[in-house]
């Protein structure tokens, strides 16, 4: 790969990604698969001002191994460690960088009830810490490409081959030209007015319909503002782009108001496995049903992890026809397959996707709607067909997406 496109990724990631301010702290979350990048990165952040730099590394086969061999009550145990590493990031605001490269199958054949409930033990120590920064320091999720992950989006290419492949891959759906920061301002300003668009008319709820048997109703809250691209943290009022790449607009729905079925229209890639060919179905605002063709069980698991599990936390409109989508390719990896179409996520909402946010805990958020749960899992439903409606509530309906493409 190109060292000169490399710089210009490792300089969007840090300039446009995080934003990161002098004096800032990093905590930096990746593989072992890109070292050098990530060696790019860091330099970058050192350049743009960060104090400290701390590394999480993290190696798929390791932390298979952990499940396999470890007792549950191992796992669950939350450390001292485990707590200072958030108490610092809590006390500092620190900015989060992940940079995924992982294996959508790297934990194939893992107890996935074992990694759950190990989970749920953990996630009451761990919530206050993340309630606490809700909304109040920079974060960011990129990809490089990793080995096995390039070996399953490429089959049958050698593993270089496979591997270079899917970094132009990464680099062309990132925005990553002459100049990747000035392609983000623009693209940022087209999320802004989209939204601007869908905020202003104050849809009741969104109705989406496909061929594919998606069949759907889904309530919007009466406060809620829809948000895409950039966004400003509440402790010192810094823009961010969370997620490089992003061709999303989305929001936080109304809590226990949606009824129908939507069929899934790419695999989810979960807890190292995939879920394929599946659909969810909801009434009351709850799911009621699930059905996969592959790790079924595991999808009826993660809507099970706690209340709000089974419960949306986001609605997110995408383009079929968008960038993404274009290059056909099937990524397995959330970040992009979520920014190819139209998804939906089951679990934790978006409290800043209330009207009057930063005057609000996280406690009266969820009282006015906005899901609460240890989970939030996108997975896709976009279709070529799709077609989605938002109605008002006076009874006036707005076509917004037709033929899987915006509409207005």
């Amino acid at each position: 790969m190109d060292k000169k496109r490399l710089e210009k990724y490792a300089e969007l990631i840090v300039k446009s990604g995080l934003n990161v301010q002098k004096g800032q702290e990093v905590v930096v979350r990746c593989g072992l698969d890109q070292p050098e990048f990530v060696a790019m990165v860091v330099e970058e952040l050192y350049k743009a001002g960060a104090e400290r730099v701390t590394m999480e590394w993290d190696y798929m086969p390791v932390t298979k191994l952990a499940y396999e061999y470890r007792s549950l009550e191992s796992l669950s145990e939350f450390t001292e460690i485990a707590e200072a590493k958030l108490k610092r990031r809590a006390d500092k605001f620190s900015c989060l960088l992940w940079l995924d490269s992982e294996d959508p199958d790297g934990l194939n054949g893992t107890d996935h009830e074992k990694i759950a409930r190990a989970r749920m033990a953990q996630y009451p120590f761990i919530k206050p810490y993340n309630d606490a920064i809700e909304n109040k320091y920079q974060w960011c999720i990129a990809a490089v490409p990793g080995k096995e992950w390039a070996e399953k989006v490429f089959p049958g290419l050698p593993a270089d081959e496979a591997v270079e492949k899917l970094w132009e891959a990464i680099l062309d759906a990132s925005r990553v030209d002459d100049d990747p920061v000035a392609a983000w301002d623009r693209h940022n300003k087209t999320l802004k007015e989209r939204c601007a668009f869908l905020n202003e008319h104050r849809f009741d709820y969104l109705e989406y319909k496909s061929s594919n048997g998606t069949d759907f109703k889904v309530w919007l809250n009466e406060k809620g503002l829809f948000l895409g691209g950039a966004e400003k943290n509440l402790n010192n009022n810094i823009w961010y782009n969370p997620n490089i790449p992003s061709e999303e607009v989305f929001t936080s729905p109304l809590s226990g108001k949606a009824e129908g079925k939507v069929v899934a229209t790419k695999p989810l890639s979960y807890q190292g496995k995939l879920i394929e060919n599946f659909w969810v179905e909801f009434k009351d605002g709850k799911v009621v049903k699930t059905g996969a063709e592959k790790n079924g069980d595991l999808l009826d698991q993660m809507v099970k992890m706690d209340e709000g599990a089974s419960r949306l936390g986001e609605c997110a409109l995408i383009a079929y026809d968008s960038p993404i989508n274009n290059t056909g390719i099937l990524f397995y990896n959330t970040l992009f397959d979520e920014n190819a179409s139209c998804h939906l996520a089951l679990g934790r909402g978006f409290t800043n996707c209330l009207e009057g946010y930063e005057n609000l805990t996280f406690e009266q958020c969820t009282a006015m709607g906005v899901n609460d749960s240890m989970i939030h899992v996108d997975f896709m439903i976009g279709s070529k067909d799709m077609s989605i409606v938002g109605v008002m509530k006076n009874g006036t309906r707005i076509q917004i997406f037709k033929d899987g493409n915006w509409a207005i």
